[in-house]
């Protein structure tokens, strides 16, 4: 078998699909996107390709190998997000080829469900607990907020009480039994950080997401340890050497994104690593079926696994939504909070084909927001 093609398709709300095309007619899919950049990470895409293109798809490890590390300057997101969809996108065949789920090329499952989350609003309290209700009634046991929008560099004494006020709002619907995870998104300074956290504990969260930048790295270890909250990070690490850093401070939670973090390939070491710092895997995944489909790969063939972050309904999806581009809705269908594992060939997933070329004539230029703190200096989104 051999590679013939690879394409790439600019696909609303803001995400970028791979298709990789061999010989005898196997098709794999894959998602290598860096959100508000993609048009960058579709050029990489085609650059990769070249090296592809008359390649046994099945060497999957070697292709990781020289698609990483082939050109002189490595690393990055741009390189890695292309690499983790072409990742995704052989694996898929390799899966198709032997007619078995990809799960089952990595060792076998080690569970028949996977516990996922639900994201709600975190802007307005009164909005905020009809959005907790719904995703409560629509059977998820965990839902993840926005701490904060724009915050001061040192947080005054009414915005630490506004994000508690949130969280609490959250809880009080959720009751003791459900889960509430709080994305900080790098928006605290390390000390504005060390003012919050304390705060929440009471609130029992599930983790507290990124509340450092992931160029405050060396600052994790003291933040660790003086926060009663577990701490969660790895959305912006792309690699095993950017986590070691966070998983020797004494992260509680590694979340590596299967589109950025080198794919399957690649997040299976992190996991690996992560496991051997006590860490538990919660891929992150705010994005289309594809990386969804390849992060439950994971999850199913992970000891350490927590919980599987989902973009349905998610406050991105404008034009398109999770199961926009999908012919069976039946692998995302979420009962009692979980995803359940199939047997599927491949990542398990069926991409409408027709529907995705249609939205690549369409297209999209999805930009993240920049936000200014009230002088009118850049502020962290």
């Amino acid at each position: 078998m051999k590679i013939t093609r690879v394409e790439t398709f600019l696909v609303p709300p803001r995400w970028l699909f791979c298709r990789v095309e061999t010989d005898d007619g196997v098709v794999g899919w894959g998602e290598p996107v860096v959100e508000g950049r993609a048009e960058v990470v579709r050029a990489a895409v085609d650059v990769l390709a070249e090296y592809l293109i008359g390649k046994d798809p099945a060497r999957i490890q070697d292709h990781w190998q020289v698609l990483s590390k082939g050109g002189f300057y490595r690393g990055g997101p741009v390189l890695s997000s292309a690499v983790a969809g072409l990742d995704q996108a052989l694996w898929d065949i390799a899966g198709k080829a032997f007619g078995a789920p990809v799960h089952a090329l990595l060792g076998g499952p080690v569970r028949e469900r996977a516990r996922v989350y639900a994201w709600v609003g975190g802007d307005e309290p009164s909005a905020l607990a009809e959005q907790v209700a719904a995703q409560v009634d629509a059977g998820f046991t965990a839902v993840k907020m926005n701490a904060a929008g724009v915050t001061s560099p040192l947080t005054t004494p009414a915005e630490t009480a506004a994000v508690v006020e949130r969280v609490a709002v959250a809880r009080e619907v959720l009751g003791a039994h459900r889960d509430v995870a709080v994305d900080f998104h790098g928006r605290l300074t390390p000390a504005s950080a060390r003012r919050v956290l304390p705060e929440l504990a009471p609130l029992h969260p599930l983790f507290a997401e990124e509340p450092l930048l992931p160029d405050q790295a060396r600052l994790l270890p003291g933040l660790v340890a003086a926060s009663p909250v577990p701490l969660a990070t790895g959305e912006r690490l792309y690699g095993r050497a950017d986590f070691l850093p966070a998983l020797t401070a004494g992260i509680a939670v590694a979340q590596p994104d299967l589109s950025h973090a080198g794919g399957i390939t690649e997040v299976l070491r992190i996991a690996a690593l992560a496991e051997t710092y006590g860490a538990l895997l919660a891929p992150h995944c705010p994005l289309g079926p594809i990386a969804l489909a390849a992060s439950l790969q994971v999850a199913w063939v992970t000891p350490h696994f927590l919980i599987q972050e989902q973009s349905r309904g998610i406050h991105y999806n404008k034009e398109a939504d999770l199961l926009s581009y999908v012919v069976d809705t039946e692998p995302f269908r979420f009962t009692d909070g979980h995803a359940h594992r199939t047997d599927r060939p491949g990542l398990g997933v069926e991409v409408d084909e027709a529907a995705v070329r249609a939205a690549d004539r369409r297209g999209h230029a999805w930009r993240n927001p920049v936000w200014r703190q009230p002088d009118g200096s850049f502020a962290e989104w």
